[in-house]
């Protein structure tokens, strides 16, 4: 069969690296394609360089069917979840992944909420039965994203807005690792004109431009805020700090009251002691 590769899945997950491909060419031309393709009907869905390695240097390989995608959102969301359980991708890549899953796991959940609110219809329910649409798990929260993305909440919060508010130029520098995760969200707080300056100039002044922003403590534009998930985020930490620091006042509080009770119960001591050496020392 003639197996056909689609350019959006082909680019749906970042490519490898110059250096990647050709450690992977080179194992394949010493052991051969030892994994077998993935395919959806005859459309490519993983093994993409493989494909194309063993195509130019005339090797054989296998494939093998996966019979349970039903949709192309089925196929987005194997992807996904094959790359997120390898370790070889980024913390940035896995950050996005899993906001591209969140995006795909809430569509799918509103159109089944969608089915199930509709007037029963035997042989639409059967359709969906057959094609296994069921409501998945949600990623609505910052855990839940955390867990699918192996990171810690922090980081998703810092991707999410690196993805929303950057500029191509300073995306391109974090997926090369010319520049941290952290760094990248404090450069996307600044106006797009100033992110592709520093982008330009290279890594040490990207580096220059993240520590201006965290010294000067700029504030993201109304445009270019970090949205609801970090202001939460942002006002969950200073509520928990307020009550971290409510408790150890109290605390502190609580023991300098003991220690003035003290006091006051050895300056009675110490009166009775005066009163009575008084008296005993006083002439009859």
């Amino acid at each position: 069969m003639d197996i056909v590769v689609n350019e959006e899945l082909k680019a749906y997950i970042d490519p490898l690296t110059a250096e990647e491909y050709e450690a992977l060419e080179r194992s394949i031309l010493a052991e051969g394609c030892r994994g077998a393709l993935v395919l959806w009907g005859d459309v490519l869905v993983d093994g993409h360089n493989r494909y194309g390695i063993c195509r130019k240097h005339g090797l054989p390989f296998q494939t093998v069917q996966n019979t349970r995608f039903q949709s192309i959102e089925d196929v987005y969301l194997w992807m996904i979840d094959q790359h997120l359980g390898r370790r070889s991708i980024s913390e940035f890549q896995r950050g996005v992944l899993a906001l591209r899953k969140r995006e795909i796991v809430a569509a799918r959940r509103a159109q089944v909420a969608a089915l199930s609110s509709a007037p029963a219809n035997p042989a639409v329910q059967a359709q969906d039965a057959s094609a296994g649409r069921v409501a998945p798990e949600p990623l609505d929260t910052r855990e839940a994203l955390a867990k699918a993305a192996r990171l810690s909440s922090s980081q998703v919060v810092m991707i999410e807005k690196i993805r929303k508010q950057a500029a191509p130029e300073v995306v391109a520098a974090v997926k090369a690792g010319t520049i941290s995760i952290n760094a990248a969200a404090a450069v996307a707080s600044l106006p797009t004109e100033e992110q592709v300056a520093a982008a330009a100039a290279g890594k040490d002044e990207l580096k220059q431009a993240a520590k201006r922003v965290r010294e000067s403590g700029r504030k993201p534009s109304s445009e270019s805020a970090a949205g609801p998930q970090q202001e939460a985020a942002e006002s969950q930490d200073t509520v928990e700090s307020l009550r971290q620091r409510v408790a150890a006042l109290s605390a502190e509080n609580a023991a300098l009251r003991k220690q003035v009770a003290a006091l006051q119960e050895q300056l009675l001591v110490r009166a009775g002691s005066a009163d009575l050496t008084a008296d005993f020392s006083a002439p009859f």
